[in-house]
């Protein structure tokens, strides 16, 4: 059986560089259309029920602006 995750992004940390975007295997995140307050677009959740905990998402991340949990199936 396939893991189950849920993927958190701390908004105001993300600058926007879409390594996490580039790296996610089953395409559950992609960049907001609106700016957060230092004005980059940050990349959000957009299909969390696709996320498999893989953690590729949070080994890319140069900002650590992203935590993944594995949830119980």
């Amino acid at each position: 059986m396939a893991k189950k995750g849920n993927v958190e992004i701390k908004r105001d940390w993300c600058k926007g560089c879409r390594l996490c975007v580039r790296s996610c295997p089953v395409k559950a995140l992609a960049v907001d259309k609106t700016p957060n307050a230092s004005g980059s677009y940050p990349v959000r959740v957009v299909h969390g029920e696709k996320c498999i905990a893989c953690g590729n998402c949070y080994a890319v991340c140069p900002d650590v602006c992203i935590t993944v949990c594995e949830e119980a199936v």
